[in-house]
């Protein structure tokens, strides 16, 4: 039964992280340094209005997912204390 429970949290913590997704467009890619430029709309979870601003991509392999000028969608997170795209889709 813990097993059970355990399952449906999960299930609805990514489902919750799915609905924290924001839209955007990738403006920069900085693979040297982890940082990708994204402008975006409305962050809620960090109360962040529309701007365009660097993120550190946590992992680093998110950048491979993605190309300047991609229409996308991605969680961001502050991190011990730096702005963190944990997440990214086109």
């Amino acid at each position: 039964m813990n097993k059970l429970f355990a399952a449906l949290l999960a299930l609805l913590a990514s489902g919750a992280a799915l609905a924290q997704m924001t839209e955007g467009e990738v403006r920069k890619i900085d693979k040297d340094n982890g940082k990708i430029t994204i402008k975006h709309g409305e962050i809620k979870n960090l109360d962040m209005p529309p701007m365009s601003m660097v993120f550190k991509a946590e992992p680093a392999g998110l950048l491979d997912k993605v190309q300047v000028g991609d229409k996308v969608r991605f969680r961001a997170e502050k991190v011990g204390g730096t702005y963190t795209v944990t997440a990214i889709e086109k």
